[in-house]
């Protein structure tokens, strides 16, 4: 696994990374003139895991928060936040026929990344996939906005989509692509085993190479005058149809 350091700000994310992974959290940053009772058991607990804590002014915060509303709190995170490639059979292997995979093809806002880690953590997936190009990466406004959810779930960067697709279904994965024109109902496929759900980015949806690596395509049926969904949500509906088979 990569590391990086970063800063990351907001309660949620700043309480869920002292919480779950305290190992990696070198110091962290409360405001001063703060009164917000969240913001003393942060800084109670980072105390209490032997983490510095450092009372600042607002323009500190601002300065590490940038255009990510902080909250009065931020900290330095150092983190296994990627997992390889060649770590991803390991993953499957693990689910023992029951793996859950989450592919994004080019999702680019950090927000709707955000929103679809914070999905997957939720629907208990096994991974998320995303290409190393052209595709937001774990930053401060995505471990904000999945609201702690990056802690918990492994995210997967692969060099080349497609040749990782090929490898999955080497593997007993059934890969099942999201797309409007489909005929084929999300809700008519069995989603009980091994398998991985893609999802194009917000512009232009899957590439031609990763729709001609899926086992098939479907659609989620829209009764409504809408032509299209949002990526992070057509991600929930999906990996929540998954869990609704499962259970």
């Amino acid at each position: 696994m990569s590391k990086q350091s970063q800063w990351i700000v907001g309660v949620n994310a700043v309480a869920s990374s002292i919480e779950n992974d305290a190992d990696n959290v070198r110091e962290v940053l409360i405001e001063a003139s703060a009164k917000n009772p969240r913001l003393i058991e942060i800084e109670e607990n980072a105390r209490r895991k032997g983490i510095d804590v450092r009372k600042v002014n607002t323009q500190a915060l601002d300065g590490v928060g940038g255009s990510v509303r902080h909250q009065g709190v931020a900290a330095r995170y150092q983190a296994a936040r990627t997992y390889g490639e060649n770590e991803l059979e390991g993953l499957v292997t693990a689910a023992e026929g029951k793996a859950l995979l989450l592919v994004l093809d080019e999702v680019q806002d950090p927000h709707n990344l955000g929103a679809c880690l914070r999905s997957a953590a939720a629907a208990g997936a096994t991974a998320v996939i995303i290409p190393k190009d052209k595709s937001a990466t774990v930053n401060a406004t995505v471990r904000k906005t999945s609201a702690g959810a990056a802690d918990r779930i492994p995210v997967v960067a692969v060099t080349n989509l497609s040749r990782c697709l090929k490898d999955l279904q080497k593997q007993g994965v059934w890969i099942y692509g999201l797309a409007g024109e489909a005929t084929t109902s999300l809700y008519s496929i069995d989603l009980k085993g091994n398998v991985a759900l893609v999802l194009g980015g917000e512009a232009d949806g899957m590439r031609r190479l990763t729709r001609e690596n899926c086992d098939g395509l479907v659609k989620i049926p829209m009764p409504g005058d809408i032509e299209s969904l949002n990526v992070s949500v057509a991600a929930g509906v999906s990996l929540f149809e998954a869990v609704r088979q499962r259970s």
